[in-house]
This record gives C-alpha cells, sequence and structure tokens, in this order.
C-alpha cells in the first residue's frame, strides 16, 4: 500500500478519483505509474500518459497483463483484512477530519 485518502461522504463514482490518487502516489512513490489495474467501477476513465487496465477487460491483453490483472485480484484479501481489522465503517472520531485520521490510522 502507498497511500491512503479519505473521500467526502455519500456514493462517489470511482473515476473522478482516480486521477487525484494517481497524482499522490506518484508524489508518495517519487515516480508516476505508467499502469493502473481498476476495477469495473473506474469504467470510461481515460488519463493521459497512464494505461488503465480493468479487471473485466478481455481485449488487446497479453500474457504478461493477464498475469497482472490477476495479480491485483490477490491483493484484495489484504484490503479486504485492513478493512475489517481497521473498522473503517465504525468510526468514533467525529467529522471529516476524524475520518481522515481514521484512514489514515488503519492504512
Amino acid at each position: 500500500m502507498v497511500g491512503m485518502r479519505s473521500m467526502p461522504p455519500g456514493n462517489l463514482y470511482d473515476g473522478r478519483t482516480l486521477a487525484e490518487t494517481l497524482e499522490k502516489v506518484g508524489i508518495l512513490a517519487e515516480r508516476r505509474p505508467t499502469t493502473a489495474i481498476v476495477d469495473k467501477g473506474y469504467r470510461g476513465v481515460e488519463i493521459e500518459g497512464v494505461r488503465i487496465l480493468r479487471s473485466s477487460q478481455k481485449r488487446a491483453i497479453t500474457r504478461t497483463l493477464k498475469a497482472m490483472i490477476h495479480r491485483r485480484s490477490t491483493i484484495e484479501p489484504a484490503i479486504g483484512h485492513m478493512k475489517m481489522d481497521g473498522r473503517p465503517g465504525r468510526n468514533p472520531l467525529k467529522g471529516a477530519l476524524g475520518d481522515a485520521l481514521r484512514a489514515t490510522t488503519c492504512a
């Protein structure tokens, strides 16, 4: 995990958060990512200079890219454990600042 960020409350479309997330990863990792492997919630998103691979993508997939997409699915249990152990859904801290603090402590 490179970083975590809390988003505003509500049901936010995933595609709107991808550019900000990749920018933050570029800052924290000190190099800009060239490939992003995402789930189906990011349909229709295009970012200049970044190749976006979706989990259900079938076209133009080589063996290497297929292995990269499969690797993403092996990371999902780690995210699930982090959510269960850190319990970000049950936040005792108040307000937007409390949400942000809880997200970083879970990470």
